[in-house]
């Protein structure tokens, strides 16, 4: 009973030709003869032959494997845009290697540092990261998108290919569809204060205030930080203030939901008495009672246009024009609001 790995020699010897002839076909490089190739293959199947990830990349230069950095948040916001980034990464035949970290810079780095050498290219999702450790901790010559993470300095933002969420505009066209409805007095969930994203969104809702003649009011600002427990902790502050907020706009959708169950156990109806928002409008949104409202974001196509990004920059060996884009969001006006049913 064979007990280890066979060797690309004994697959060699099996199918009668050259080490270098089967090295062509492992790694899809060169013209093989037909027979010869299929010869190969099925040397390959009976021997049950691996090829040597770490020998294989010191040849090819290439892993094969895409790395992703994601910051510890709650939600399913970072599971769809995993699924985006997965999906891409098969059909191209690359693996993802995905790695976390806990809002802490020096763990950060040192992810980055174990990275090297592991992946062809890496995809950030960080609102702590700045373009001095990414260059100190990485070498130039690998790719790198930058997903949602915001970077202070237009020359060193420029230095990377970048795809960010528009979440100034989609906060600033919910709170004022909330208005047009004919409420004055609406209150925001926030996200962390340290987030990039929630401080976007609370720029919006502010703007929007201003726009429709609202003063904004730091007692109607509750503090969350994107977790349902906390959008229900800032229901039962919401829930006492007199007079209490017509609507609610919270800055991600789990909060919202959160915030849901808050006003359900107090006896307050949605949208009856008070009207109820997100952001994000993950999967869950439209199957909660009743369906939430919220802006829309596509969460998985995020990941999959973040992954075509990178992997266009690895074709081109990280020598190609950077570019940075905002994904517009659209509001989706569902039951909690009290509004029309329908997509804006």
């Amino acid at each position: 009973m064979r007990t280890l790995s066979a060797s690309i020699k004994e697959v060699a010897l099996k199918a009668g030709v050259s080490i270098a002839t089967v090295s062509r076909v492992i790694n899809d490089k060169g013209p093989v003869a037909v027979e010869t190739r299929q010869r190969i293959l099925t040397a390959i199947e009976q021997l049950r032959y691996v090829p040597h990830g770490a020998a294989r990349s010191l040849i090819t230069n290439q892993t094969d494997t895409i790395g992703v950095l994601l910051p510890d948040l709650y939600g399913e916001f970072f599971s769809e845009v995993i699924r985006g980034i997965d999906l891409a990464a098969r059909r191209s035949g690359h693996h993802v290697l995905i790695s976390g970290f806990h809002s802490d810079r020096a763990e950060i780095e040192a992810v980055l540092r174990a990275l090297r050498g592991r992946v062809d290219g890496l995809i950030v999702l960080s609102p702590d990261v700045d373009a001095q450790g990414l260059r100190r901790n990485l070498p130039e010559t690998l790719p790198v998108v930058l997903l949602n993470t915001r970077i202070n300095g237009r020359a060193d933002g420029a230095a990377f290919d970048a795809i960010n969420v528009d979440n100034h505009g989609g906060a600033y066209a919910m709170v004022r569809h909330l208005a047009g409805l004919g409420h004055r007095r609406i209150a925001l969930i926030c996200g962390p204060a340290e987030n990039a994203d929630a401080r976007e969104r609370l720029r919006g809702y502010r703007a929007a205030l201003r726009t429709e003649g609202i003063t904004p009011s730091p007692e109607l600002e509750i503090p969350g930080d994107f977790s349902e427990e906390s959008g229900y902790r800032a229901g039962e502050r919401l829930l006492a203030l007199e007079p209490r907020p017509e609507a609610v706009f919270a800055a991600n959708d789990s909060m919202a939901i959160g915030c849901l169950f808050a006003l359900r156990e107090a006896g307050v109806e949605v949208p009856r008495d008070v009207a109820l928002a997100g952001f994000d409008d993950i999967p869950i949104a439209r199957y909660v009672t009743p369906q939430l409202s919220s802006v829309h974001v596509p969460i998985a196509e995020l990941g999959t246009r973040a992954m075509e990004r990178l992997l266009h920059a690895v074709e081109h060996r990280n020598e190609h024009e950077r570019r940075q884009e905002t994904v517009p969001t659209m509001l989706v006006v569902r039951g909690s609001c009290g509004g029309s049913t329908k997509d804006l």
